[in-house]
C-alpha cells in the first residue's frame, strides 16, 4: 500500500455553526466517510472550530464571521470517498 494523502481546502461564505455542521456532516456521510467523533469549540467574541474525526482522516471548519467566511479542510488517505465528497460538494455548491 502506498503511503498517500488527499487533501481539499476551501474558503466558503457561510459562518453559522448549526448550517455548516448539519451541512458538512451530512455530505461526509453521503460521500462513504467513517464519522468516528467530533469535537467543536464556540469562541468568544465569535468564531467556531469543529473537527470530525474520519476513519479515513479528518475534515475541519474554521469560521471567521468578523470576515463573513469560514475556511474547510478535508484530508483522507483514500481516494474514494475524497472524489466523492469534492462531487457532493460542487452539486452543493
Amino acid at each position: 500500500m502506498k503511503a498517500q494523502m488527499f487533501n481539499f481546502q476551501k474558503w466558503i461564505e457561510e459562518t453559522d455553526p448549526k448550517k455548516l455542521k448539519a451541512i458538512f456532516e451530512s455530505l461526509l456521510l453521503e460521500s462513504g466517510f467513517n464519522i468516528e467523533g467530533f469535537i467543536d469549540k464556540k469562541f468568544t467574541p465569535h468564531g467556531w472550530t469543529a473537527l470530525w474525526l474520519l476513519s479515513e482522516s479528518h475534515f475541519a471548519i474554521h469560521t471567521f464571521p468578523e470576515h463573513g467566511k469560514s475556511y474547510i479542510e478535508l484530508s483522507s488517505c483514500i481516494d474514494k470517498p475524497y472524489n466523492d465528497f469534492i462531487d457532493n460538494y460542487n452539486k452543493a455548491f
